[in-house]
């Protein structure tokens, strides 16, 4: 059995906004991207969270396991993931709001940002700017 890493409170520096770049208008959930990312031969789901088309956010990664979804920066971030590729639903942005101020405030010394922030890709993953839609958010 693989050893499980431990994501520790307090090393948490960053939060990761993704997509899961598959098609806007196939509603997928957590267990979905699941199967995928062991499709991948990775250890199951790399991410925390998951939003999907309908709002609701679903458990991923629990959050005291280092993720696999921002190479270079797993130890020091947890991650969310919007469920599509550039057309988000109301609620998912609704939802992911919420998810990000109560990241904010349990983790006050973390910074939002989108993958494409931080690795070094041509991802532009979540393909919109995460930091000027938050604080411009209504």
């Amino acid at each position: 059995m693989k050893e499980v890493k431990l994501l520790e409170e307090k090393n948490i520096k960053y939060i990761v906004v993704h997509c899961s770049d598959t098609s806007d208008n196939k509603d997928l959930n957590a267990l979905d991207i699941h199967k995928m990312h062991l499709g991948f031969g990775w250890d199951g789901i790399g991410y925390h969270k998951i939003i999907q088309r309908n709002g609701i956010i679903e458990d991923g990664r629990p959050l005291y396991w280092i993720g696999a979804h921002a190479y270079g920066y797993n130890d020091k971030s947890i991650s969310i993931c919007l469920i599509g590729r550039k057309h988000f639903t109301k609620k998912q942005m609704t939802s992911l709001k919420t998810f990000l101020d109560w990241s904010q405030k349990k983790y006050p010394n973390s910074k939002i940002v989108g993958h494409y922030q931080i690795t070094k890709s041509s991802k532009t993953c979540p393909n919109f700017d995460v930091n000027y839609w938050y604080r411009n958010y209504e």
